[in-house]
């Protein structure tokens, strides 16, 4: 699970142009990470898993969202602290020491993290495990020891079947994670959080990626009137370039 900018919050690039603002601006859990918790929860709930394990990355201020997702749910979470950029290499390889550890059935992410749109952790994960994995699932069926996912692509749907232990990374059609109330928010303070460190894993966190510059994008230009379809056309391939 990763902490995020909330996707209802407007983005603010800094005026070095270094990154996004980030002070005192609303943060909340990354939607297709909640996605994933969700379905892992249900998964319990049929009786197809019997706990389930949070896992975040960062700074002490995501401890938040292990508590959302705690209150949602969940068993009990671990929470890797570090103050340092974790990026998508770093984290897969840390996931991978605690899968060493915790030996999960099914290991479940979000398809991908809305700040950086990075799309690979969960990949890599599965590169590095050697399991098999099924990406952007909007459809995921148990059964036995093997998993049927639906998947969202390109051309479509995609329905494949494939072996556990395995990595799923969710999509948005997956499902609708459940309105969390208040009673189940004070129960989760009291549920267990194990924190660890980088070093604990013996795992190399140091970026290997470097972010040249942040821009916002260019504002869009207004529309304009055509006569008939041979001035569009005309436009199209001689302004547009796009015939």
């Amino acid at each position: 699970m990763k902490r995020v900018i909330d996707y209802n919050v407007k983005v603010r690039v800094k005026a070095d142009e270094t990154g996004v603002e980030t002070a005192n601006v609303k943060m909340s859990m990354n939607p297709f990470d909640e996605i994933a918790v969700e379905e892992a929860i249900r998964l319990k709930e049929a009786g197809k898993a019997t706990e389930v394990v949070l896992v975040t990355m960062g700074e002490a201020k995501c401890e938040d969202i292990l508590r959302t997702g705690l209150a949602m749910g969940a068993d009990s979470g671990i929470h890797i602290l570090s103050d340092s950029e974790i990026q998508p290499l770093g984290a897969a390889k840390l996931l991978a020491k605690l899968v060493a550890e915790e030996a999960p059935g099914l290991v479940i992410m979000g398809k991908q993290a809305i700040d950086d749109d990075a799309n690979q952790t969960g990949q890599m994960l599965a590169a590095l495990l050697g399991w098999p994995q099924a990406t952007f699932a909007s459809k995921l069926v148990i059964e036995g020891d093997k998993a049927t996912v639906t998947r969202e692509v390109d051309g479509g749907l995609s329905t494949i079947k494939i072996n556990m232990p395995a990595v799923v990374t969710t999509d948005l059609r997956l499902n609708e994670p459940r309105y969390v109330k208040l009673p189940e928010i004070m129960k989760a303070r009291s549920k267990p959080v194990t924190k660890k460190a980088p070093g604990d894993y013996g795992v190399d966190i140091t970026p290997r990626l470097k972010t040249l510059k942040v821009q916002e994008p260019p504002k869009r230009a207004g529309g304009i009137k055509v006569a008939d379809v041979a001035e569009l056309l005309d436009k199209l391939k001689n302004e547009a370039k796009v015939l």
